[in-house]
């Protein structure tokens, strides 16, 4: 890789040379008046082409060149993680069988804290039930763990059946005398049934009698109750018909005009309406009222006649001043519309007048300058 840099330093100088060589000849080309031509230059622009596509090839090229050095370099670094992997593998497979054949856990000094032989090697921690290492303070001993606890056990199971034996023999005599004692508790209650149903027997026929007795006398009460209600109902109809007589009689019913009459004029409890002059004076009055509410009614109907045609008239007047504001508006419209044609004109006349003032100051080398940019 180093070897590439000052050849393609050289190159790219090369390059750069002949780009400035073909730019002074373009220039001698363009501003030389004899033999200079309106339009483009057709040759510049082959050299130009012809330049771009030895460029991108050279270019090419080196690309090329670059991903083949990037391949090697790819495939050397590939072999050589390989090789360090195998290193590695074989560097940890000689220490392990170094470690198992040399450094095993039996040659270390604190074996015997790691031993898994330790417990089948050491000496039990009680040897009989007397042994005189098992102090207090040694914790080697608690109750029910003798060395003689199976012959233990079997005594206390025996023992045990005889306890449950004699228990279920406590039993069966408990539910004996248990039996016993329901059975007499049974008889018993069956003899207080048997009382206690011959009292409500004396009970029931002592109340059926009196039942009986109440209803006799029930009987004989309804009996002189609908008696006495006859002779009311009787008493009754009697004086209901004495005070409808009286009613149909008095002046009340017949609506006697004169009842009404007083000391102190009409009794208004009393009265029974008016006669004929005074229906008839009523009628008359009613007659001037109707006559008077249809005149108000037409004085009102011709006042609203006034008042729509004067609104009439208000609104043809407006609707004509609207009109007539419309017109003078368009004329004014049209007269602002031509004023503004005119401006436009104008305006546009300046802007042409100025941009042939600015190109017409520019120099003939920027002119060509920036005729040569735009055809590029």
């Amino acid at each position: 890789m180093s070897g590439l840099g000052p050849q393609r330093e050289l190159e790219e100088a090369a390059a750069l040379e002949r780009r400035r060589r073909r730019e002074l000849l373009r220039r001698g080309r363009i501003f030389n008046a004899r033999i200079r031509t309106i339009g483009i230059d057709k040759d510049a622009l082959d050299a130009q082409v012809k330049e771009r596509k030895i460029q991108e090839a050279a270019e090419k090229a080196e690309h090329e060149r670059f991903a083949h050095h990037m391949k090697k370099n790819d495939k050397l670094m590939c072999l050589l993680e390989e090789r360090q992997k195998n290193e590695i593998r074989d560097l940890n497979r000689a220490l392990t069988e170094f470690h198992k054949n040399f450094q095993g856990p039996e040659t270390r000094r604190e074996f015997d804290l790691n031993d898994p032989q330790a417990l089948k090697k050491d000496r039990p921690a009680r040897v009989s039930d007397d042994d005189p290492r098992c102090t207090i303070s040694g914790m080697q001993k608690f109750v029910g763990e003798d060395l003689n606890h199976d012959q233990r056990m079997k005594f206390q199971k025996e023992q045990i059946r005889e306890w449950s034996l004699q228990q279920q023999k406590d039993l069966k005599n408990a539910l004996a005398d248990q039996k016993l004692a329901d059975d007499l508790y049974d008889k018993f209650r069956i003899e207080l049934d048997r009382k206690i149903m011959e009292e409500q027997r004396k009970e029931e026929e002592s109340r059926r009698a009196v039942c009986t007795a109440t209803k006799n006398f029930n009987k004989i009460q309804v009996a002189e109750l609908d008696h006495k209600n006859e002779l009311e109902k009787a008493q009754k109809m009697k004086d209901d018909m004495y005070e409808i007589t009286c009613l149909l009689r008095g002046d009340f019913l017949s609506e006697n005009p004169d009842q009404a009459i007083g000391p102190g004029g009409v009794l208004v409890d009393r009265w029974k309406g008016m006669n004929q002059e005074q229906l008839m004076a009523i009628r008359e009055f009613q007659k001037e009222q109707v006559l008077e509410k249809q005149r108000a009614r037409e004085q009102e109907r011709r006042r609203d006649a006034e008042w729509d045609r004067q609104r009439v008239q208000a609104a043809r007047a407006q609707l004509l001043w609207e009109r007539h504001q419309q017109r003078q508006d368009q004329v004014q419209r049209r007269d602002l519309d031509a004023v503004n044609a005119g401006l436009s004109q104008e305006q546009k006349a300046k802007n042409i007048y100025l941009k042939e003032e600015e190109y017409s100051n520019i120099p003939t080398e920027e002119f060509y300058a920036q005729f040569n940019t735009s055809t590029r």
